[in-house]
């Protein structure tokens, strides 16, 4: 199979070379943020990949940062920890304004400043976006914001968070409508209005819940029009679920690469396990399974960078992805057997990192609701 972007691919390899599986294995048991690794990723300019030249940026299209992630998972590393700084740009990319875009995309480009923590998801409303009760309120020009987010990873080590909030109620006609996009600063939001609690869970995602108290945010940082920020936040997200099914595919490339050499080298009565069905199978269904599903994720890139309507496609490639990379982590675990349990393999902690992508960024039921409805033409169950 052709692989697109072999230059980018190739250097990435080589920087992930730097971070073998005993650096993850050691932030994963404190539970630490991969500064080294995000910062030599910066310095690479994988991160900036698609923010325009102008701006310091490389210019490029959505499949070179498919590339970038996709590589980073088949070495073993993690792109989590700074993956959301390329799709939380596009929403100042392409709907900030000119000053926006001068102040903030500069310094994002050279890893001045991050912008990793994207600001949707409440502990009332889920993936139900429409119904986020956190809400900014017009005092002069500024704006107070007041409520609760949920499942924000990286808000600790990110400079900005995009934030979305209601900033007129809820209707029911037209429900999307009143969520407006800020650009919140999180160092100095922390202690004035802002509080940040970590959530501890079973991957090293730097999780956390945030709490608004009349935060004041300047209504300069407002990102487009105020009450039409939902459609903002698609943008990002169809970006989003592009790029962690990318990561998805370099996941099943890791499991499969593992899988296969083992049962190359693993000799049990007499053999190497890989001359028994039972092994070979598994092995091949599962190549398979990421073969189809990268060429979904190629598809969903495609439309994306046409600016063509993809919430479909980026939904459809998220779902085969991930479903390609958990059978793929399953697999690989049953050929190891009990060696698959050991830390040093690096295969439980990759097991536990590729789980998450049957739940976030959206469940894999609601998915296939999306598919029902919005192509099939079923009546909505919700």
């Amino acid at each position: 199979m052709t692989e697109s972007f072999p230059e980018i691919r190739e250097a990435v390899r080589k920087l992930c070379a730097r971070f073998p599986g005993a650096y993850w294995r050691e932030l994963d048991r404190e539970r630490a943020y991969p500064t080294a690794f995000v910062q030599a990723l910066t310095e690479a300019g994988f991160l900036s990949v698609l923010i325009p030249e102008e701006y310091g940026g490389s210019g490029l299209g959505l499949g070179a940062a498919v590339a970038v992630l996709e590589e980073i998972h088949r070495s073993g590393c993690n792109g989590a920890a700074c993956h959301a700084q390329m799709y939380t740009m596009g929403t100042v990319l392409r709907h900030g304004t000119p000053a926006q875009k001068e102040a903030y995309l500069p310094k994002i480009a050279t890893g001045e400043l991050r912008l990793q923590a994207f600001g949707v998801t409440e502990p009332d409303a889920g993936t139900d976006t429409t119904r986020i009760s956190t809400v900014a309120r017009k005092v002069g020009d500024t704006y107070v914001v007041s409520g609760r987010k949920i499942w924000i990873s990286r808000a600790e080590h990110s400079d900005l968070m995009v934030l979305l909030c209601r900033t007129s109620p809820r209707r029911d006609e037209k429900p999307s409508d009143g969520m407006s996009v800020l650009l919140v600063d999180m160092k100095a939001a922390v202690g004035n209005g802002l509080t940040i609690r970590p959530v501890r869970t079973m991957l090293n995602h730097a999780t956390t819940e945030l709490f608004f108290e009349d935060l004041v945010v300047p209504a300069a940082n407002l990102v487009g029009e105020e009450g039409k920020g939902f459609r903002y936040i698609l943008d990002g997200m169809n970006a989003e679920r592009i790029l962690i099914a990318s990561e998805c595919i370099g996941d099943a490339r890791f499991f499969i690469d593992r899988a296969g050499q083992y049962a190359k080298d693993r000799v049990v009565f007499g053999r190497p396990i890989g001359e028994n069905q039972g092994v070979q199978f598994p092995l091949a269904r599962a190549y398979v399974q990421m073969t189809s599903a990268s060429l979904m994720v190629d598809r969903a890139a495609e439309l994306f960078e046409a600016g063509q309507p993809c919430g479909t496609e980026a939904n459809m490639a998220k779902l085969v992805a991930s479903e390609a990379s958990w059978f793929a982590a399953d697999m690989c675990l049953q050929t190891h057997g009990g060696f698959g349990f050991a830390e040093e393999y690096d295969i439980e902690r990759k097991f536990r990192e590729t789980r998450l992508y049957q739940v976030a960024p959206i469940s894999t039921n609601l998915i296939l609701s999306h598919v029902a409805t919005h192509v099939l033409g079923q009546p909505k169950s919700f």
